[in-house]
């Protein structure tokens, strides 16, 4: 195997399949990145056994040669002195060739490293995933899809199946919901094309953080495969497979209210605002909780007390308050997460009362919505 490509290429190539490479894997060579060149260019895949990358970078693009191959073949490297050695190699022209079954060697201007690898042979195959649901969203649409849950999913591993995000897909839109049963963040799209039959899986949260860091911030298509087992996220030149959880997802529709005792609408920016610097003081407390009390002033209080720092008063002006008077706490990192998710204008509030969650919405339209469960302080 020899082959000559473009420094900066190969380590962007990298840069992706590193993110699923971890040194706690049951399977040593999991430690390692496979390479494989041929006459259409060059594959690298990593792999933990729950996230696979795999990058291709193609010998030819939009008229530029990136790679010119002297000799096809495979080797598998392992990633972290890998990755080192390129991202610090001198020159822009790099050349990897290997000779003896696994000596493998990296040349760029007068620097040359020479790196024992394994057989690619020994390198577990990637995920079979059959199509049996494919559809597509835009690369930008899917990130915000993900910004607007991921953070809402568990931290804790006693309840597996809610470190994931639900997706759910009818006949017209896909709803992405995710909960750690203290809040809530849901999703609804319609997508252009939507996959022929309906489907119900959970990703793990992990891989969706994983995935936005890959994806591109424009509107390219990406094609999402699911399977038994496996999602594949498929872009220009990435592939990215994850496992799916298995298990039922709580049915959450029940949790959501329909009938509102008290609505604020406030603009989210000076909200989100207030409760940050409410929450300065409220931080040393294990709760971080802040108060919120609204009436038919228009004028909501924002407030916070820590018996050992002191105390926090605001107000902040309301567009629109409705209903009956209303005091209220609740943890103002959830609430500043729910509030950074719908990132609109005009944020509408509803509340059932001082005990039930209360939900977040965009002022003009219902397709991202957040629910918080309060905190009981008065």
């Amino acid at each position: 195997m020899k082959f000559e490509i473009m420094r900066d290429r190969l380590l962007d190539g990298l840069t992706d399949v590193m993110k699923a490479i971890s040194q706690k894997v049951a399977v040593p060579i999991l430690t390692g990145i496979k390479i494989e060149i041929d006459e259409k260019g060059l594959r690298m895949t990593g792999s933990d056994s729950d996230i696979t990358i795999c990058t291709f970078i193609p010998v030819e693009e939009n008229g530029e040669q990136l790679i010119r191959v002297i000799e096809p073949g495979s080797i598998v490297l392992q990633a972290k002195f890998f990755s080192e050695i390129v991202r610090k190699l001198p020159t822009n022209d790099v050349t990897i060739e290997v000779s003896n079954g696994t000596q493998t060697h990296i040349h760029s201007g007068k620097s040359e490293f020479h790196l024992i690898g394994s057989n690619a042979d020994d390198y577990p195959i990637l995920p079979n995933v059959k199509d049996d649901h494919r559809f597509s969203l835009p690369a930008d649409l899917m990130k915000s899809i993900i910004r607007e849950t991921v953070f809402a999913v568990s931290q804790q591993e006693t309840r597996p199946i809610l470190t994931g995000v639900h997706w759910d897909a009818t006949e017209d839109s896909l709803t992405c919901v995710a909960t750690d049963s203290h809040r809530l963040a849901r999703r609804t799209v319609q997508p252009e094309q939507m996959p022929e039959s309906p489907f119900s899986v959970v990703i793990p949260g992990k891989s969706l953080q994983e995935l936005n860091k890959i994806l591109p911030d424009h509107s390219d298509p990406v094609e999402i495969v699911i399977a038994d087992q496996q999602v594949l996220f498929k872009t220009k030149n990435v592939l990215f497979y994850s496992r799916l959880l298995e298990g039922n997802y709580p049915d959450t529709s029940r949790l959501i209210p329909s009938e509102y005792k008290t609505s604020v609408t406030v603009n989210g920016k000076m909200l989100l605002q207030a409760i940050d610097r409410a929450s300065l003081l409220a931080r040393e407390e294990r709760n971080n909780i802040v108060r919120f009390s609204a009436d038919e002033g228009k004028v909501l209080e924002i407030s916070s007390n820590s018996p050992e720092v002191g105390k926090v008063e605001e107000t902040v002006e309301a567009v629109d308050v409705k209903g009956e008077d209303l005091k209220i706490s609740f943890s103002a990192k959830y609430m500043m997460d729910a509030l950074k998710a719908i990132d609109g204008q005009d944020i509408a509030i509803h509340f059932t009362g001082a005990m039930r969650p209360f939900i977040l919405k965009s002022a003009d339209n219902d397709a991202i919505l957040q629910l918080i469960l309060p905190v009981r302080t008065f």
